[in-house]
């Protein structure tokens, strides 16, 4: 049976103009609280994670009139 291990991959620079490491890190682990420490992140997982806090920020601003 052939298995694979899933290696820690380090995290991605933003590309949001913004965000820093640390907020989408804090974003992340909150979302992916019941799959860490035991299965890393991947590059998806930090895309999706920054994706969802930039939207998360933009629905709390108030509308500006």
């Amino acid at each position: 049976m052939k298995t694979t291990t899933l290696e820690r991959i380090p995290q991605p620079t933003p590309v949001t103009p913004g965000m820093t490491k640390a907020m989408v890190r804090e974003h992340a682990y909150q979302m992916y609280r019941d799959r860490l420490p035991d299965t890393p992140l991947t590059i998806e997982d930090w895309v999706l994670a920054e994706k969802d806090l930039v939207a998360r920020m933009q629905d709390e601003q108030p509308p500006t009139d």
